[in-house]
This record gives structure tokens, sequence and C-alpha cells, in this order.
């Protein structure tokens, strides 16, 4: 019998305030990526950017001082890590775990729980939510997910249409605002076929379905290509782990 994870009631009143004061002020200045990547509150994290390219990611995003971030499935942390000192003080960064996915990651979500409000992240919070919402106290500058969209589809999920995610985000999101999608590429052509065995999804799939709920697509980047996966072998064989290719795709909202 699974365990119930406790509702991660941390979204600190101060800080949302604050988020949500930013929503009507004029763009920050850009996030110096250079600095984030060296703060010494995510030195356990430095070993891991050559290989995750975290703040070229960032980067490519174009996140800025005082933006608010929906970290969708935060996972250990490494991106709110980035996020909460890229966007700094002015900024927010909402961790969101939709439940079917907490009650698999009950590890996760205590961890996060514990880095969300500490004294290096303040400007953190965390919450769990049904599958089928996405929300948070104020309007975001940026919804980011990472190698997580593929599990919408399926059955441990709800499972949850992902037109139901992609309006979620859409709502979320202020105009002009940017959702960004990492995933693990599967075979051209596979649609959701891989989702469940693979961990995988084909790229065009989540394009066509991320810009029938409005976004517009803007680019892509190729930090985390590998043309040395042939999208056959699931993610977390050893032979794989850690370098699948992975596309990195940059919708915006109109407006």
């Amino acid at each position: 019998m699974r365990p119930k994870p406790q509702l991660l009631a941390i979204l600190l009143t101060g800080a949302a305030i604050m988020a949500a004061c930013s929503a009507s002020s004029p763009p920050g200045k850009p996030a110096d990526m250079k600095a984030v990547a060296a703060d010494p509150a995510r030195a356990a994290d430095v070993a891991s950017d050559a290989r995750r390219h975290g703040p070229e990611i960032l980067a490519f995003a174009g996140l800025r001082q005082g933006d608010v971030v929906i970290d969708l499935i935060p996972g250990g942390g490494y991106w709110t890590r980035l996020f909460a000192k890229a966007v700094g003080p002015a900024g927010h960064v909402y961790g969101i775990w939709p439940k079917p996915y907490a009650m698999e990651a009950k590890t996760d979500v205590e961890t996060y729980g514990k880095l969300a409000g500490s004294a290096d992240f303040p400007n953190v919070s965390a919450a769990i939510e049904p599958a089928t919402e996405l929300a948070a106290p104020a309007k975001a500058d940026l919804v980011f997910t990472a190698q997580n969209y593929h599990d919408y589809p399926d059955k441990f999920m709800g499972p949850v249409d992902p037109a139901v995610l992609n309006k979620a985000a859409f709502d979320a999101l202020k105009p002009g605002g940017i959702y960004l999608i990492i995933d693990h590429a599967a075979a051209s052509g596979s649609g959701l076929r891989d989702t469940d065995t693979l961990h995988r999804i084909d790229p065009a799939i989540v394009k066509q379905q991320v810009t029938a709920a409005g976004f517009t697509f803007v680019g892509e980047s190729k930090l985390l290509a590998n043309l040395a996966d042939d999208h056959s072998i699931i993610v977390f064989d050893k032979a794989i782990r850690g370098k699948t290719d992975q596309f990195i795709y940059k919708f915006k909202k109109p407006g």
C-alpha cells in the first residue's frame, strides 16, 4: 500500500505577494547565468552542469530577474535551484507536483519540501495539485517541465490528455510567457506509442499538441541532442541513461 504524501503547504505569503506584484512590473534584467551557476547554494549541482546544460538552457528560455516560474514535477530540485538564483529575491519559483506523480516519488517530494522556503531558497514554494490542474498564486513568466511531458498520457497519471495539461499551462502564463519542454526523443512518427514503455515521446506530437493549445513555437535547442541514440532503448537502460537524445522546445503564449 503506497504511503500518501502530505500536502506541501509551503506557499510563503510574503514571497507570493512579491511575485504577484512582479506580474505588473517592467521586465527585469536578463539573469546573470555565470553568477547563478557559481552560486555556493548549488555547489552540489555544478558537477551536473556539463551534462545537463542547465545554465545554457535557462539562457535559452530567456529567464530574467524578477520572473515567476512554475517548475512542473521538479524532481531532485536541480532546475529549481537554478531558477531560484536566476530570478532572485524579486522573483519566485513554484514547484508543482501532480498528485499521482507525487505518490510515486514520495522521497523527492519530501526532499523538495525541505528545499522550499529554506534559508538558501526563500523564494521557492511547493504544492501538490490534481494532475488536471496547474495553478500558482501569480501568473508565470515561464512554465517548465523536463523529462515528464511524456508521463501525462500514461495510466498512472490518470491518464491525462496532454491537451488538458497544455491548456492549464497556457492559462497559468502571462501573455508573452514561455512554455519550455524537455523530453526524451522517441522515433519519428511514433506519436505516443513509447511513452509508457520506453519513457520517450515523438517530438513532432509534442509540437502538434502544444501549438493546438494556442502556443506559438518559437525555437528549439540542440544542447541535449545525441545522434548516437537510436531511440529504441528504455531511458533507464545503463547503456543510454544520462545520454538520451532529448529535444528542448520553446513555445510562447501570444500577447
